[in-house]
């Protein structure tokens, strides 16, 4: 394993770091977590030398955190820093920190959390935790042992990062969306830039884009890596140019498999910053641009957007577009689709009440998607 350093702390944390957002389910039910096999996992990487655990209060219907303790048993707590996140969008009031940090530690089986995010920061719930004393408050879960670090995650655009960052002397840490097709999106290059300029460590979420990075790639693209004297998955390809990013702390990553976990911790391994020679950064760039020529959705499969009220199945549907597309637009390709896509839960059932929208970290037009792909992909009759 390949250590870094974690912003001004005299700390070293893994190139690699358990992100608990898609542990692996039971029947596609997110809330029925494989527990045994979730906890080897966890365990396993920690055993390997990763010793930072990511989870956040929604995760996994409210399950994760409680997944992650039980992980953390038999001596694991003591072998790694413990991350998870206020359910900003949940305050209310002044003692909602303190009700929501309780439920935490309870759900976790911990007595602290070693670094507390503010969770999805956007121009609405920033000011309001400000003006309830979120800073104020924050020191005293500190002095009394709760929490050890604040820190954010940001899901919003570039000018309010810039807005939180004149706040920076408060946080330890953020953390953001950054992966090769997404430099300018929401806080992108020149946030992860300003955060370290600050002498904040930065967590970067999402480096294989919820998985569509990994997946067996277009053709175009698949030529576009083959030029490679080095030869990688598209999954490490992925990996690698975040950690050559001298100012990334660390790279999570929500592994569903115990074969996700093995194949990533060999990529940390190899990784550091500076590493990618020019003409690989070049290769990366010439893939950037082949995905978008064919049309690339930036859903990550966060979930968030989910239950639909109307039983749309709209990340799978996302991903499944996103692969019709990169197949050249293959017919055979529908008949993949109405395998993992029933009638009851087509794009054509989105009744545009835009509760996913209201609810997508990645502010996509999901409405209109759902009609594109209601277009696409007829019901067969």
């Amino acid at each position: 394993m390949q250590y870094r350093k974690f912003g001004k702390l005299d700390w070293k944390v893994s190139a690699l770091g358990f992100g608990a957002m898609r542990l692996p389910i039971i029947d596609g039910d997110s809330k029925n977590i494989d527990q045994p096999e979730a906890i080897k996992m966890i365990r396993h990487s920690i055993d390997n030398g990763v010793n930072y655990v990511d989870t956040a209060y929604p995760y996994h219907g409210g399950e994760s955190e409680k997944v992650v303790g039980k992980a953390m048993k038999d001596g694991y707590r003591e072998k790694v820093r413990l991350a998870t996140k206020m359910p900003s969008w949940l305050i209310e009031k002044y003692e909602d920190f303190d009700q929501y940090l309780n439920e935490q530690l309870e759900k976790l089986d911990t007595t602290h959390i070693d670094y507390y995010l503010l969770h999805g920061l956007n121009p609405s719930r920033w000011p309001l935790l400000k003006e309830l004393g979120v800073f104020e408050w924050a020191e005293k879960a500190k002095k009394d042992g709760r929490i050890k670090h604040l820190g954010f995650s940001f899901h919003a655009e570039y000018p309010v990062f810039e807005l939180i960052m004149e706040d920076s002397e408060h946080f330890t840490f953020c953390q953001i969306q950054l992966n090769y097709m997404d430099t300018e999106y929401q806080a992108g290059i020149k946030g992860l830039k300003l955060a370290a300029e600050k002498g904040l460590a930065v967590v970067v979420m999402e480096p294989i884009k919820g998985g569509k990075l990994s997946i067996t790639p277009p053709q175009d693209v698949i030529d576009v890596w083959a030029k490679s004297e080095v030869k990688r998955t598209p999954a490490d390809w992925a990996l690698q140019w975040v950690w050559n990013l001298p100012e990334v702390s660390i790279v999570l990553s929500g592994m569903s498999e115990m074969k996700h976990v093995e194949e990533n911790l060999v990529s940390a391994s190899n990784s550091g910053p500076g590493t990618l020679k020019a003409y690989e950064l070049a290769l990366v760039q010439n893939a950037k641009k082949a995905y978008l020529d064919l049309g690339f959705i930036g859903c990550t499969a966060c979930r968030y957007c989910m239950p639909c009220p109307s039983g749309v199945a709209i990340p799978e549907i996302l991903g499944l577009y996103n692969e019709y597309y990169q197949s050249g637009r293959s017919e055979e390709f529908k008949k993949k689709y109405w395998e993992k896509i029933t009638p009851e839960t087509h794009g054509s059932n989105c009744i545009r009440c835009a509760a996913c929208e209201e609810q997508c970290p990645q502010t996509l037009p999901i409405m209109s998607l759902m009609s594109e792909t209601a277009r696409v992909f007829k019901q067969p009759e």
